[in-house]
């Protein structure tokens, strides 16, 4: 693909302005300003997530973040989404293994009533008896539904392999046991262990300036206790290298997950190996894996491989799903592929192309204030700073032949996976 040297200029440019707020009680946060139209976007997330479930109590996250919209202060639920549908304000709380988080979407018309409902969510949830049973009901039967669904079994499957016995190794939305013995009890101390202002991100997108937003974060946040005591999270250690398991279930198709140690965020061969994956399996019609395994072969309708970065581990996964008689005719291509790229490494056009994509799309992050506040917040929680945008391009810009070798043997190791196959 040609591109002319005006147009990867351009591309390198830093796509939007991002301020550092700070209010007058301490509490930070990242803006990019922008008036074209009048809409704010806001995110937060607070550091710990479901790896800090108690045990036997795996899913008390995701459903005390699931009940936080379900009444807060004066109103119940009824109440309460009235008032978001009455102002058109989108509101959404979830749970990751590493964070708790929320966020909103406002015309400014309306500005006032989407930071008080969201204030009134975040520190005063209702937790009403009618509430989480009927919450508490819909996250169980989407467990039962899911309990022959093979990517849902092969997931489980593949993180608790991972990470056996270690916390990311359980679910994040708990189990039907589990979830069915939380108890109000239960969701108001992880409610109260979850959110402090010690472990607070916030990043906002739109139409606000940095003084009005400066003050509206201690009215937000400023009733929330400024620290709590979380538990600690044990050394992870991948396990299950270079072996298979089976998840037997009756379905036309088999799903296949793949992973190994990937690379932490600040490793400086991060860069590299996402010039790697772009080439593996991580830029979709163009990537090795699916030339290989749909174009020529025909095994699969899709396929792919992603970096993933938590908290305390870097992880290297892909998956695939394909009819039960080529399985492993699939997982041999997989296994080749990555073969041949710690032996031989990618072409110089591969990696040249991969930059240009890699560089050029950059911007796309940031079409929509939505898109632009969701990934600053990736930026903020993998703590890259402030600066990382104006700098990104050039650090992908940067990565030669060498460094995308060297990533290749120290990401793919002797090419050892943990795989997973969910099917009959």
């Amino acid at each position: 693909m040609e591109h002319s040297s005006s147009s990867l200029a351009s591309s390198r440019l830093p796509p939007r302005v991002v301020q550092a707020v700070k209010s007058p009680g301490g509490i930070e946060a990242w803006l990019v300003e922008d008036h074209t139209v009048p809409l704010l976007v806001m995110d937060c997330a607070f550091k710990g997530g479901s790896t800090h479930d108690i045990a036997g109590k795996q899913g008390c996250s995701y459903l005390m973040t699931g009940l936080l919209d379900e009444g807060a202060g004066p109103y119940d639920s009824q109440a309460f989404n009235e008032r978001l549908a009455e102002k058109a304000i989108q509101m959404s709380f979830s749970t990751d293994r590493d964070g708790w988080h929320g966020s909103f979407k406002t015309i400014t018309a309306y500005t006032d009533d989407a930071f008080n409902l969201f204030r009134l969510a975040v520190c005063l949830p209702r937790f009403d008896k009618d509430s989480i049973e009927r919450v508490q009901a819909q996250i169980m039967a989407s467990l039962r539904q899911e309990a022959q669904n093979p990517n849902t079994l092969a997931g489980r499957a593949f993180f608790a392999g991972l990470f056996p016995g270690h916390p990311y190794g359980y679910p994040v939305r708990g189990t039907l046991e589990s979830v069915g013995s939380l108890s109000r009890d239960d969701l108001k101390e992880c409610h109260r262990m979850a959110f402090a202002r010690d472990r607070l991100l916030v990043v906002a997108a739109g139409s606000i300036t940095p003084q009005e937003l400066a003050q509206r974060l201690d009215i937000l946040f400023g009733d929330l206790p400024e620290t709590t005591h979380l538990p600690s999270i044990p050394p992870v250690n991948i396990g299950s290298l270079g072996t298979r398991h089976h998840v037997p279930v009756d379905a036309p198709q088999s799903v296949i997950y793949f992973g190994r140690p990937g690379f932490m965020r600040h490793d400086p061969d991060f860069i590299a190996g996402v010039v790697l994956n772009h080439i593996l399996g991580g830029s979709g019609l163009t990537s090795r894996l699916f030339r290989e395994i749909r174009e020529k072969r025909g095994l699969a309708y899709g396929v792919s491989s992603s970096l993933s970065c938590y908290a305390h581990v870097g992880l290297f996964s892909g998956g695939t799903a394909t009819q039960t008689k080529q399985v492993d005719a699939a997982i041999s291509v997989i296994e080749e592929q990555i073969k041949d790229l710690i032996t031989h490494g990618p072409t110089e056009e591969e990696i040249e192309d991969a930059k240009t994509f890699l560089i050029g799309s950059y911007p796309l992050r940031f079409d929509t204030s939505s898109k632009t506040s969701g990934y600053l917040m990736h930026l903020a929680i993998e703590g890259l700073g402030i600066d990382y945008i104006a700098k990104r391009n050039s650090l992908v810009q940067a990565v030669t032949h060498e460094d995308v070798l060297r990533a290749a043997k120290r990401l793919l190791g002797h090419g050892e996976l943990f795989t997973v196959i969910a099917g009959r």
